[in-house]
């Protein structure tokens, strides 16, 4: 339970936080391929993190400085191979690019750059170090029901979304 509610809280978190730097940036409104207020890439990236983190820490048997470093080495290639899948998908199955890093510097192709693996190394260690022990004691408490509902959103926004813009 408490892997399904850390995804589902990271997606809307993640479509909030897209949200507000695309408005910020772009002075759009706009978030994610889906309609609802979730952006599951970042929950499934947020899982990832999690449990690297476990296992890395708990099997390593390191200096806490040498697992952060081989922890944010391992987290930017599996979050960037993460963003790389994701763009791909998107392509492929809505026709559309979401985002292109091509025109950046150290860009591998549309969906891969060096400063954006980068923010999600570090953000990956803000994020274990900061914002997680945070929200863990929320996540314990949402009730069985009201994650069933999310899920139960979440899908049926993902089949709609498939069926609606995998037709334009």
């Amino acid at each position: 339970m408490y892997y399904l509610n850390t995804f589902i809280l990271y997606s809307i978190l993640g479509f909030l936080l897209e949200t507000i730097r695309s408005t910020i940036v772009n002075s759009k409104f706009t978030s994610g391929i889906m309609y609802g207020p979730w952006t599951p890439i970042y929950g499934c990236g947020v899982i990832l993190v999690v449990v690297l983190s476990n296992y890395l820490f708990t099997n390593l048997h390191l200096s806490k400085i040498m697992e952060i470093i081989i922890f944010f080495i391992v987290i930017t290639l599996i979050l960037t191979l993460l963003e790389w899948l994701g763009g791909i998908f998107i392509e492929k199955v809505f026709k559309i690019v979401f985002w292109d890093y091509s025109k950046e510097t150290f860009s591998i192709g549309k969906y891969v750059s060096l400063s954006k693996s980068l923010i999600w190394g570090l953000g990956s260690i803000v994020f274990l170090y900061l914002i997680k022990p945070f929200l863990d004691s929320l996540i314990k408490k949402i009730p069985l029901s009201l994650t069933l509902l999310f899920i139960i959103l979440m899908i049926t926004d993902f089949m709609f979304t498939l069926y609606i813009k995998s037709k334009i």
